[in-house]
Parts: C-alpha cells; sequence; structure tokens
C-alpha cells in the first residue's frame, strides 16, 4: 500500500451514512466501511522517531507498516465501528483545530480505551468496576470515565466532576469541546470536564502547550470497543474567542476600553484612534498608549487583529516613561509571527515573548485578518500568556539572568505600573480590552 493513500483526505458522504447530520456537523464514519481513517499508535510512532532522527519520512514508513493490522482489527458491522481490543488506533485523515465532537461508544468489561485529540491523549474510558482491575491508586477508575487522564495529578481536568458511566451493554455518549488546549467534555449529558487545560502528554518537561491540530484518534486498548454516530463541527475563530472569554462581568473583570474614544488613556494618544469599536496604532506611528490607573496584580483580557507583518507589543506594569520592556516589568510582543521579514529574530521577539527575556511557543495565531483572543495574568514576578485557549507563556521574570543583546532591564522586578500598547507604525487592532484585579 502507498503511503499516499494512508494519509490522503478521504470525503464521507452525509448519503452514505443514513443518518441525519445534526446541525452543521458532519459524519466522519459512513456506516459502511473505513474511508476517512487510518492505522496508527502514535506510542509505537514515536519510538520510532526517537530511534531515528530522519523525520516524517520514517513517520510514514512506520505508520505505512501499520496499516495491515488496522484493517485486520477494525471493522464495520450492522452501522458501528468495531474494534476488537488489538492493533493500530482508528486516526482521523484530517487533522483538527478548535472542534465540537460527537460520539458515541459501548465497550466490554476490563476494557479501557479512549479519544485522542490533537493526536493527544486522551479522553479517558474506563471499566469504572472493582472487577475491572483499575479501581484505587494509581488510576481511580471509579471515578468515571471522560477525563483528561493524562493530565498531572493536581491538574484540572485529571478526574472526572462526577461518574456518569452507564452499564455495560448500553451505549455512552460523549459531545467535547476543544479551544486550544481547553476542553470541555459532557459525558451521558453531564459535565465531567469543565473548560480545562489539556496538556501535552508527549512533552513530559509540561513546557509545551497541546498541538495546535492532529489528528482524532480511537484507542484500542484490551478489550471490544463499539463507535457510532461520529460526527465533527469546526468552530470558527468569532466563536471560539467569544467563547473562551465568557462574560466579563460574572468574571470580576472591567472594561477599560469604551470602544468610542480614548477616555481612561494617556501617553501617546495622538498617534492612536479609535475605528468601528477598535483601539489601532496609526500607520506610521508609534509609542506608548497606556492607562491613567495603574495596576498591581491582574488579568488583562482582550482581542486583537493583524495585518501583515504587523508589530506591537502589551506595556506591562508600566512607569509612565521610557521603553516599555526596558523601563517596565516587560513588553509583550504582539507580532505576526509569520511574516517573511521576521523569519530570523531572536527567539525572545516573537508573539507573546517577554521581549528580550523569556520567548513564548509559537504556531498558535490565527491567520493574518482573524481577531485573536488573548489572556495575561501578572502575578508577582510572573506572567502567564494564554493564546486562544493555549499557555505560550508561562514564566517567572525574577529567575531571568540573560537578556537579549546584553541589555539591563531595569524595571523587571517593578511591582506596579500602568496597562498600555507599544505601538510600531503598525495598524494592529484591539477590541474587548478588560482587566481584573488580583
Amino acid at each position: 500500500m502507498k503511503t499516499i493513500s494512508i494519509l490522503s483526505l478521504v470525503v464521507v458522504s452525509t448519503a452514505a451514512f443514513g443518518a441525519e447530520v445534526p446541525g452543521t456537523f458532519k459524519p466522519l464514519f459512513n456506516g459502511s466501511n473505513l474511508a476517512g481513517w487510518f492505522g496508527n499508535n502514535p506510542h509505537t510512532t514515536q519510538r520510532a522517531l526517537t530511534r531515528d532522527k530522519t523525520g516524517k519520512l520514517t513517520e510514514k514508513k512506520v505508520i505505512t507498516g501499520q496499516q495491515v493490522d488496522f484493517k485486520a482489527h477494525w471493522y464495520v458491522d450492522q452501522g458501528e465501528l468495531v474494534n476488537d481490543g488489538k492493533g493500530p488506533y482508528a486516526n482521523t485523515t484530517e487533522n483538527y483545530g478548535d472542534i465540537e465532537f460527537l460520539i458515541d461508544y459501548k465497550t466490554v468489561a476490563k476494557a479501557d480505551s479512549g479519544i485522542y485529540l490533537r493526536g493527544t491523549p486522551q479522553v479517558q474510558i474506563w471499566d469504572t468496576t472493582k472487577e475491572g482491575g483499575k479501581t484505587g491508586a494509581p488510576r481511580f477508575a471509579e471515578k468515571g470515565s471522560g477525563s483528561l487522564f493524562n493530565n498531572r495529578t493536581n491538574s484540572p481536568g485529571k478526574f472526572p466532576r462526577v461518574n456518569a458511566d452507564r452499564p455495560f451493554g448500553e451505549w455512552n455518549k460523549f459531545r467535547i469541546t476543544q479551544l486550544g488546549a481547553r476542553t470541555t467534555v459532557i459525558f451521558n449529558g453531564r459535565t465531567v470536564v469543565d473548560n480545562a487545560i489539556m496538556e501535552n502528554y508527549w512533552d513530559k518537561s509540561h513546557l509545551s502547550p497541546l498541538p495546535a491540530t492532529g489528528p482524532i484518534m480511537l484507542q484500542t486498548h484490551g478489550g471490544e470497543i463499539r463507535w457510532r454516530n461520529i460526527y465533527v463541527r469546526k468552530i470558527g475563530a468569532e466563536e471560539a474567542n467569544r467563547k473562551l472569554r465568557g462574560d466579563d462581568q460574572q468574571q470580576g473583570f472591567t472594561s477599560i476600553f469604551n470602544g468610542k474614544n480614548l477616555d481612561g488613556w494617556t501617553g501617546a494618544a495622538e498617534n492612536y484612534e479609535v475605528k468601528n469599536g477598535s483601539l489601532l496604532c496609526k500607520t506610521g506611528k508609534g509609542g506608548t498608549l497606556f492607562t491613567k490607573k495603574k495596576y498591581d496584580d491582574f488579568v488583562v483580557r482582550l482581542e486583537f487583529k493583524l495585518p501583515p507583518g504587523g508589530n506591537n507589543g502589551l506595556a506591562i506594569r508600566y512607569p509612565g516613561t521610557g521603553q516599555p520592556h526596558l523601563a517596565g516589568m516587560c513588553e509583550l510582543q504582539v507580532l505576526e509571527n509569520t511574516a517573511e521579514k521576521y523569519q530570523k529574530l531572536d527567539k525572545r521577539q516573537y508573539h507573546g515573548s517577554a521581549y528580550g527575556k523569556v520567548p513564548a511557543h509559537r504556531g498558535y495565531q490565527r491567520p493574518v485578518g482573524e481577531w485573536n483572543y488573548q489572556e495575561v495574568t501578572v502575578k508577582g514576578s510572573t506572567i502567564r500568556v494564554e493564546l486562544n485557549g493555549s499557555v505560550i507563556l508561562d514564566a517567572d521574570l525574577a529567575e531571568v539572568k540573560e537578556f537579549m543583546g546584553d541589555k539591563p532591564h531595569a524595571g523587571k522586578d517593578i511591582k506596579s505600573g500602568h496597562f498600555g500598547f507599544a505601538g510600531h507604525n503598525d495598524p494592529v487592532a484591539f477590541r474587548n480590552i478588560a482587566i481584573k484585579e488580583l
């Protein structure tokens, strides 16, 4: 079998599925065959890549070798996708980012399984009974299925909020929403995981966020499992931002930009303008626009939209004079990372980085021209940046000893200051700006 036939996208027709597709969802399983799926045990593939550094060529070779086994252990029976408990996992041929995902399953005693999101384990499926052999430490299967089992022990989502499993022989239903790494799991009509960060199992250091996109995988693990009613709906930027933000008022946030003028702001006001409810730095202009009020510890949330090659920054605890990245606690870079002219920057200059101090993870911005949602938490000497639901920076600036260009950052340890924008000639747009003091 040629690799390209395994990894190419197969369109699943609604007509073949034979059921009404709910809303704007599309079926991922046609009820007749394995079209749209291929076999891959990612743990096997990861081990092969560790041994052989030839990259994607090796990955394709390893995946190709799993397809015979995949077809030997996965089949369709009466419109249900069935696995006998062995073989590689079922992987979607398409990768997904922000989604709402529906799936039903039915399994047997002593089996366990899971749903991998973005190629990462997992939304857990247990035999929750004592006879299943996985109750008590370290697995605690009796707590129920649906949790982000591979999160660290004290992380939200590690265990479900309630045991909602149905008895063997009955179908269980998942509704999973994933926005960035933020994952909500509704299991048999009950919320078992509520907006928790799904951690990246593949990074044992726990420093890297979940991949921005990846396949949905159905795990096989020790016993027969049947799947049906498998649907997915891609979530667009506007909906994702709205859901990630939630309700400002209920969460204690106060708006600091009225969408009409610069009331409450000072500094380089002549270089900024308000258009269509958004705050922009004028083209060819710059300087720091900042709040009249000072803040100590706080959370700020906002949306931003970058033009091609756009550059700006968030001034954090800015004293009111000087360059924000030197005189203030830091400048959090706001940058269109994919622009060709920025491809040779210091890694501490890309979007979300504490400029010149600590680099942020890249690859989590929305396409140019779309609105991004960002939330920044400043507490003591620590700063955390969550972009579109993924944590791209989590740093303690008190621990930073090396700086870009070996320039001293006199304001790094400042305890209080203004919040603002550090314009750099580009019309980067900001809206829905709100702060909660801690």
